[in-house]
């Protein structure tokens, strides 16, 4: 088979010729239709973070496709069902998952970093984390489910605990961050949407957001953000992963409010923990979603409540993977999906 194969950093993917993998006990086949192309792939390329497995890895966890063979002892799928593939499975036996958050599973395993990921024209994956992709979701643009409004469903839901009403600001409205604004939305918050880009804040309007704000714009945005929410956010989502941004999440929060850390950054922020303390601000993190969550997020995309397919706006075979990082790299995309 065809597949993208990452040899390092500072290196392009090399498009070869790789055995094709077969289904083990309690595994699937899978021949990709759609991998989405992720910020996470490029920290692998352009900055040096490394993948579990040593490459040779080939890279992509945002997978969607048709089950080409079933393995020994799975039930419940068949050859040809549409299916979605979870990024990262989960063991379901550690403290972690025991505890209901298989999102920070002891022994996770991603695709495209743990094992081999999408970016191919097949793959194996764990039965027991693929889910059927009802007739009514397209079946390539389906891929992006997986991470791009899985991870946002995860941050919204489970980390932020956003309620109707409540007055949420994301930071970032990229492949992710636009996501949780339409995520956050459709529970019935009110967002703002912050980004230097005016044309993400135009695409995080047409997705739910009740105001916008460009801080390069403004000469204080903290304050800025503080009148938009009337006093200060209840939640504040960073999907930047940047300190700056993640220095002024916290500081548009109301007295009480939370910060939800979405985006990956390797860098030291600053933080005021006296600030914390005296206004009871809550810090978290919040990474993948959980397998379990990924039924419901189905369902919201199949009701319309979540809106997919216009958010793919760039498609590449894999012969153009290359075209496909590039166009992720220039900021002009909101979702790339490569197509074995």
């Amino acid at each position: 088979m065809k597949a993208a194969v990452f040899h390092g950093p500072d290196r392009p993917l090399s498009v070869e010729d790789v055995p094709t993998p077969t289904a083990g006990p309690g595994q699937l086949l899978v021949r990709v239709a759609g991998c989405g192309v992720c910020h996470t792939d490029l920290h692998y390329l352009d900055h040096g973070t490394p993948t579990f497995k040593p490459p040779p890895v080939i890279l992509g966890h945002e997978v969607s496709g048709t089950v080409e063979a079933v393995g020994e002892g799975v039930s419940g799928m068949k050859a040809g069902d549409r299916v979605l593939a979870a990024a990262v499975t989960s063991c379901g036996h550690c403290p972690a998952c025991r505890e209901g958050r298989e999102s920070i599973c002891d022994n996770g395993e991603m695709l495209g970093n743990h094992i081999d990921g999408g970016f191919a024209e097949y793959l194996v994956v764990p039965a027991k984390d693929v889910f059927h992709l009802p007739d009514e979701i397209p079946l390539v643009e389906g891929s992006i489910i997986a991470d791009a409004i899985t991870t946002p469903y995860h941050a919204v839901v489970n980390r932020g605990r956003v309620r109707p009403g409540d007055e949420v600001v994301v930071f970032g409205c990229g492949g992710v961050g636009i996501n949780i604004v339409q995520v956050a939305a459709s529970l019935g918050a009110r967002v703002v949407a912050v980004d230097v880009s005016d044309m993400k804040l135009e695409w995080a309007t047409r997705l739910g957001a009740a105001a916008t704000l460009n801080p390069s714009t403004q000469e204080r945005p903290d304050k800025a953000l503080r009148k938009l929410t009337r006093g200060g956010a209840d939640i504040a989502f960073e999907a930047v992963g940047k300190p700056v941004t993640q220095e002024l999440a916290l500081s548009s929060l109301k007295t009480g409010g939370r910060a939800v850390f979405v985006g990956y950054s390797p860098d030291t922020m600053t933080l005021n923990s006296g600030r914390v303390m005296f206004r009871e601000l809550e810090v978290m993190g919040s990474l993948g979603c959980r397998p379990v969550d990924y039924p419901r997020v189905i369902e919201m995309v199949r009701q319309g409540r979540i809106r997919l397919a216009e958010l793919v706006t760039h498609r590449y075979p894999l012969a153009e993977i290359g075209q496909a990082l590039d166009m992720l790299r220039s900021g002009n995309a909101i979702r790339v999906v490569v197509t074995p």
